[in-house]
């Protein structure tokens, strides 16, 4: 079992920043990818950007691109999202997820945190 907690959502002008922290825990040896999803009132959940537990290799979605930033702390097996310039249309429900090596895709969840970004 892996098990995530997230935390650092909040309230945030447009333009600002939000740095976004997932606590990644129990069989780390068993993660193959933790990734940052997110889901906005009437939309679908999406993944936003997601990092090779052993290796770094980073992917994002084009809508953030240049914006966020997915990186991991391996001392304290947290994944972070740093989140700049921030749109209102990032507002939504972040949420971490993992895939372990056991076929079964995104398959552990935290519970996930809120994000707003105001005009």
């Amino acid at each position: 079992q892996v098990q995530l907690e997230e935390s650092g959502g909040g309230l945030v002008q447009a333009g600002g920043s939000l740095r976004l922290a997932c606590v990644v825990s129990g069989h780390l040896f068993n993660t193959a990818i933790v990734g940052w999803f997110r889901q906005a009132p009437g939309r679908e959940r999406d993944v936003v950007a997601q990092i090779v537990w052993n290796g770094g290799t980073t992917t994002y979605a084009d809508s953030v691109k240049g914006r966020f930033t997915i990186s991991r702390d391996n001392a304290s097996n947290t994944v972070y999202l740093q989140m700049n310039t921030l749109k209102i249309e990032d507002t939504a429900v972040y949420t971490c997820a993992a895939v372990a090596f056991d076929g079964r895709g995104w398959s552990y969840w935290g519970q996930g945190t809120q994000v707003t970004v105001t005009s």
